[in-house]
Formats: structure tokens, sequence, C-alpha cells
């Protein structure tokens, strides 16, 4: 058995130069994990609001209320319609987050799901609202996270995704979304979610104002929670995109950082299986070089069905993958693309 790293191990890996080291240890503990397969799936995105009660000083998506210029928040007869347009047969996940709307609660996420379940095939797993969703309906309804939990499975939910993280330092977290659930808050409905049966993903936005110890600590925090439950499946580095926001100033990570963040990530999480890539936030050409870094997911076929991203500053204005053009990113590193389902099982390939 590999010997786990320390945190003060952890923070030295920053200090590496070398890119070819920390690329062959983050590939070797991937190679262990998932051989030389990288995993997609067929999936689209729904983004029932952007208008949201929070003001996370990263986020070029949010806008105030519904009357202002690019603001939207789907009826739910516009939810039904757009799971037809975005629908695709053979599409196994719907991902469902958006915002905090001041004007909904939780009967209105409730009825999103009623929706999506009525509209789509049974075979399409429902991924859907982050903690920061799951902490205002909980807020709004005087339940438990385990009990509107329990009620979002019942209505069909099977995953939750992992927003809503960002970093959990206090300190950090007061300066960049001070006013939303905190880091204890995140980890506590993603413990109950996975006490609830409930398979879900983790997050970390990097590239702001956090040091390299924020980001090891964050790590750390989910390793010991996956230590705990078992309950995450894969783990995502979110870049943080400085269009249309009011950190805009401080620029952007570099792509060295950004692979080493993703090694150090690899080399840390020993109990998370899964690296994700998230070729929406990173553009094509640097989700592949992720692969050389540790990442074994590259997300899905999207549909041109997202905006987070594109709203700051992405390059992928209209984000959507063919099959063919994620195993081509997969080939291009050597490995080899096998779509799975929301929960990493391999599908079986189409005569």
């Amino acid at each position: 058995m590999r010997e786990r790293i320390g945190r003060e191990e952890a923070i030295k890996l920053w200090d590496i130069q070398d890119m070819n080291t920390l690329s062959a240890m983050a590939t070797e503990i991937r190679r262990e994990k998932n051989g030389q397969t990288v995993f997609y799936n067929k999936n689209f995105h729904l983004e029932p609001s952007n208008v949201c009660i929070h003001r996370c000083k990263f986020c070029s998506y949010r806008r105030e209320c519904d009357t202002d210029s690019g603001a939207w928040t789907m009826t739910i007869p516009m939810i039904k319609e757009y799971c037809k347009e975005k629908y695709e047969p053979g599409m196994t996940e719907v991902h469902i987050v958006g915002s905090v709307h001041p004007e909904k609660d939780y009967k209105y996420y409730y009825s999103v799901i009623e929706a999506v379940k009525e509209t789509l095939p049974s075979s399409v797993a429902i991924k859907a609202y982050s903690a920061v969703e799951i902490d205002d309906m909980c807020k709004s309804s005087g339940k438990a996270p385990e009990v509107l939990l329990k009620e979002l499975r019942e209505l069909g939910v099977s995953a939750l995704p992992g927003g809503g993280a960002e970093i959990f330092d206090p300190e950090v977290r007061s300066k960049i979304c001070p006013d939303k659930a905190d880091g204890k808050r995140w980890l506590e409905i993603h413990e109950a979610a996975h006490k609830t049966g409930l398979r879900t993903n983790a997050t970390m936005l990097f590239g702001h104002i956090e040091s390299h110890i924020h980001r090891v600590d964050h790590m750390l925090a989910l390793r010991e929670l996956q230590d705990k439950t078992g309950g995450f499946d894969a783990f995502i580095p979110l870049l943080f995109k400085s269009a249309n926001n009011p950190m805009s100033h401080l620029g952007e990570a570099g792509f060295i950082e950004i692979l080493k963040t993703f090694a150090i990530s690899r080399i840390v999480l020993d109990n998370i299986p899964h690296i994700k890539s998230y070729w929406p936030m990173l553009g094509k050409e640097l989700c592949q070089l992720s692969l050389l870094y540790g990442a074994d997911d590259i997300d899905g076929t999207i549909n041109d069905s997202t905006k987070i991203y594109s709203m700051a500053g992405s390059g992928e204005k209209n984000p959507n993958m063919t099959v063919g053009d994620l195993e081509k990113i997969a080939s291009g590193c050597g490995y080899k693309a096998e779509e799975r389902d929301s929960f990493y099982n391999v599908l079986p390939k189409k005569s």
C-alpha cells in the first residue's frame, strides 16, 4: 500500500520545479486507480436561474434580480421544454445547478426535479443542487439536511454535484463569498448526502487570493471526510476565470500552476477515485494536458447547455463535444476513452 502523504509534504510539492517529476508522480497514481482509461459521459446541464441572493466576488454568472440585463429564471413549463431540446438519445445524466433565487423556496427546487423526472427517460440520472442550494432549501423549509436530501432522493435525485466548496479557509471565504454557506456547512451537507446514500463530487476554486497552503488544507478536509464516508466519486479543481466579475483585476493562473494543482490533487487525494478535468472551464487543449497530470475524467458532451464559465470568459463560448472529440482528447495522451454513467460504471459500446 502506498504511504499517505502528510500536510507538510503536500505543501512542499508546490516547490517542485520539474514538471516531469510531478507528472510522473500523479500519473503513477492515476494508472494504479484507473489504468489507461479516461472517462466521459453523455450529458447536458440545466441552470434554472442566475438570479441569486449571494454576492460572490468571483462570480460572473449572478444577476441581482429578474429585470437585470442577462438575467433568467425558468418556469416549470420552460424547464420541460428545455429538457426536450437538450436531451439526445443515449444521454445518461442531467446536471442541475444554478443559483439561490430570492423569491424561490424549496418547493420550487422540488418541482424542478419533478418536471425533469417527468420529461426525461428513467435511464437519465439526475445530479442536482450544490450544497449552497441545499443549505438555502433547509432554511426555507426548516428541515435538517438529512431529511431534505432524503426527500430529494425520493423525488429522483441520485447524486450531488460538488459546487459551492470554493476554498474552505474562513478568512479567504470571508473575502470572496462571505454571505453563503461556509466550508463547515458544505462538508456537513455532503456528509449528510453520503449517509442518505447519495454519491457526490467535490470541488475547489483555485487561482484567486488563496495560497498553496489553503489549497492543501482544503484537499485534506475532503480526504478526511472521504475516510469517514467514502461518498465522493470525483474531485474537480475549478479554475478561477477573471472576466466580468469584481475580482477581474487578479488575472488568472498560468498553465504551470494549473497543471501543478491537478497533479498535487491526485497525489494528496489518495482515497477519491477520480480527478475530473472540466473542459468547458479549461478549454480542450489544457484539458488534454491535465490528463498527463493525474486527471482521468473529462466530463461529458454538454450539448451547449452551460453558461457559468462562458460568462466568466472561458474560450468555450458554446460548449459542446462529440464522442469523437472526447475520444481524440484521450488518445492524444495515450489513453482510451470509455463512456461511463453517473457512477463510473463503464457502459458497453453500441454497435
